[in-house]
């Protein structure tokens, strides 16, 4: 049922024209990802866990981030650490606060345990 709701969630944004980047994070799935990397937008997925005070960090840092305009198409989707272990191995992500960007279909930068808003729209900067 979660993932009907993320698929239908990132489609409503998709076929809008609103970014799914300025709202909250949606929880990952391979749907709503490839269908993300298929309509070549950008996609950071983040590895976060709620007890973990680096990812909590991160998140106001992103959201600002999400007012830019230059990251308006960017797709966020989040994986959790603690239940999600296979798309840890599949990711290749060994921790929390670990952010994955990717343009179209290729991966072009991660970063664990970043919370400087420079960096992180360093990172950004490469899914454009």
């Amino acid at each position: 049922m979660q993932t009907r709701r993320s698929l239908l969630a990132v489609s409503a944004l998709m076929l809008s024209g609103i970014s799914a980047f300025a709202a909250a994070p949606l929880p990952f799935n391979w749907t709503a990802f490839d269908a993300a990397q298929a309509a070549g937008k950008p996609v950071l997925v983040t590895v976060s866990a709620p007890w973990c005070p680096i990812c909590k960090a991160q998140k106001p840092v992103l959201a600002k981030l999400g007012t830019d305009p230059r990251f308006a198409g960017l797709v966020i989707l989040e994986i959790d650490f603690d239940t999600q272990k296979e798309l840890l191995r599949r990711f290749n992500a060994r921790s929390q606060s670990t952010l994955i960007a990717f343009k179209g279909k290729d991966e072009v930068g991660r970063s664990v345990g970043e919370t400087q808003a420079e960096w992180v729209e360093a990172l950004l900067e490469k899914t454009l």
